[in-house]
């Protein structure tokens, strides 16, 4: 069986929220500032394991646009001019399921190295 594909993805400026429902009814809702510092692009996550960037200061970061790709990705442009990475289906669908650890873990890092959202 295929990854759950979504069908549906709202963006809800206001409240700085991606929400994405998937066909297999399960739903989520990521901040763009979540999104924005778990970008897969190789600017976030490095060219190979453990290089991934720390990035600080994205607390107020909006997405100008979500633009499709294929049949299994888009692209976010966020208002601060970042707009590579793609976020694949079961990307997005990592996110969403391991939002609590990986959102814990980045306030963590942040703590650590006296950087602020």
């Amino acid at each position: 069986m295929s990854a759950p594909r979504p069908i549906d993805i709202v963006l809800h400026r206001a409240s700085h929220v991606l929400e994405i429902a998937w066909e297999d009814g399960l739903r989520h809702r990521l901040p763009f500032e979540y999104l924005r510092v778990e970008s897969p692009s190789a600017e976030v996550q490095g060219h190979g394991p453990g290089q991934k960037v720390l990035v600080a200061g994205k607390r107020d970061v909006g997405i100008d646009a979500i633009e499709p790709v294929g049949h299994y990705a888009v692209l976010l442009r966020f208002d601060d001019g970042h707009a590579s990475g793609l976020f694949s289906w079961p990307y997005l669908r990592q996110l969403g399921e391991e939002q609590e650890s990986r959102w814990a873990g980045y306030l963590a890092a942040l703590e650590a190295a006296g950087l602020s959202r």
